[in-house]
């Protein structure tokens, strides 16, 4: 019988030491609202032709200055060289694919007018690194933004596979673009899983690697994990909270019920409770060692 995909796991030999617990974020003005400000020549051509490209003009109407602003940054410091077309929509934000420094990066614009505030704030509030932060809707989405940055540089140092975390400026994130010539990559609920048990083992793994570094996902599902290339991708990390966020402890139960429901649907005997005491215990036994 021919061996099912292994899923690619990342050797922790190869990830650096986790980052600090508690570093800073700044979530102060950036050189966006400095350019939207000062709006110069070249600034509003630039805008213009953004506001004229197809795929950008449903979102005039929530796309201020300064997220135009923050467009234009990124393509000045050479981290986006040209626009397409959108890969995902939502309430909080678009995704676009773009053409990056010789390769290929998802551009991730959060709304500042429809983000979810309170939802937002929930995940936020509690987590050292946003002690102080203000009530301005702005404040808070540029915060999540910083936060989403910050989550996915600390997962990929803990030698999980995420998408790489290139720069953020303002409203704006761009990441490294998973996917390929037909489209985004697809969810590990949209495939068929050829072997349930070793994804398992895998994304379990990376739960405890979040976890030794400090950080529980907080919306694992099927949904928040891709498959591309023959491993498991985790993405939308922008809500996932440092261990001592309050509400820590609920969301990683959260995480693990709907992980060990998902793969109890593909024929697996495991249970949130395993998987909480595995993704929780330091140093657990490594599976068929």
């Amino acid at each position: 019988m021919e061996q099912g995909p292994e899923y690619g796991l990342v050797d922790l030999d190869e990830a650096e030491t986790p980052g600090d617990e508690w570093e800073e974020i700044d979530v102060s003005d950036t050189e966006a609202d400095r350019i939207a400000r000062k709006r110069d020549r070249e600034f509003e051509q630039f805008e213009e032709r953004i506001k004229d490209a197809d795929q950008f003009k449903v979102e005039q109407s929530v796309f201020d200055d300064a997220t135009f602003a923050a467009l234009y940054k990124l393509v000045q410091d050479g981290h986006v060289e040209a626009f397409g077309g959108p890969i995902s929509t939502g309430k909080e934000a678009n995704v676009y694919h773009a053409l990056g420094d010789d390769r290929e990066v998802a551009v991730k614009v959060y709304r500042i007018n429809a983000s979810n505030f309170r939802q937002m704030r929930d995940y936020l509030e509690g987590d050292p690194r946003f002690e102080g932060l203000g009530g301005k809707k702005k404040d808070v989405v540029l915060a999540w933004v910083k936060k989403e940055l910050a989550n996915l540089r600390r997962a990929k140092t803990a030698g999980v596979t995420v998408p790489e975390p290139i720069a953020a400026e303002r409203n704006v994130l761009v990441m490294e673009y998973i996917g390929d010539e037909d489209g985004r990559a697809k969810r590990l609920g949209e495939v068929h899983v050829e072997n349930p048990q070793t994804a398992y083992e895998v994304l379990r793994e990376y739960m405890r690697r979040l976890y030794a570094a400090g950080l529980v996902h907080g919306d694992l599902s099927e949904y928040n994990v891709v498959f591309h290339d023959g491993q498991l991708v985790v993405i939308d990390l922008g809500q996932a909270v440092t261990v001592h966020h309050p509400n820590s402890r609920e969301f990683l139960e959260r995480d693990c019920r709907n992980v060990a429901a998902f793969f109890s649907r593909q024929g697996l005997e495991v249970t949130e409770d395993e998987l909480f005491e595995y993704v929780t215990r330091p140093d657990p036994e490594t599976s068929g060692e």
